[in-house]
């Protein structure tokens, strides 16, 4: 069943949303990747206490930079999902491998969903 006009302001606010969330995210992991690493966990000197030390301040920047990383592609989905909304209605919210309407209770969940399950289409 297509989309009401309703839903479809809904599932807009919901991206709108999501994308501030994204955005506000991305803009925290790039103020916080300017500090110094031993002002970020609060070290009072250069010198690490313990080479551990060293081996989990790099393991947490790579776990932010993965998650900045995931974030981005998230903004991707999120930005393209309003572009099909505002420019091709009627393709957002249909499955992109099927051409079938994608669930409301899955556009509610993941509004930028491009396929009706979990796969992402090719």
């Amino acid at each position: 069943m297509p989309l009401t006009d309703a839903q479809r302001k809904h599932l807009e606010q919901r991206l709108l949303e999501e994308r501030a969330r994204v955005v506000d995210a991305l803009q925290r992991y790039e103020q916080e990747s300017g500090v110094e690493p031993r002002d970020a966990d609060g070290d009072l000197s250069a010198m690490p206490l313990h080479m551990a030390d060293v081996g989990t301040d790099n393991m947490q920047r790579e776990l932010d930079a993965s998650l900045a990383s995931r974030e981005s592609s998230e903004l991707s989905e999120i930005d393209e999902a309003l572009r099909r909304l505002y420019h091709e209605p009627e393709t957002y919210g249909r499955c992109e491998r099927t051409g079938a309407d994608i669930p409301y209770a899955r556009l509610e969940i993941i509004p930028w969903a491009r396929t009706c399950d979990g796969d992402s289409a090719p």
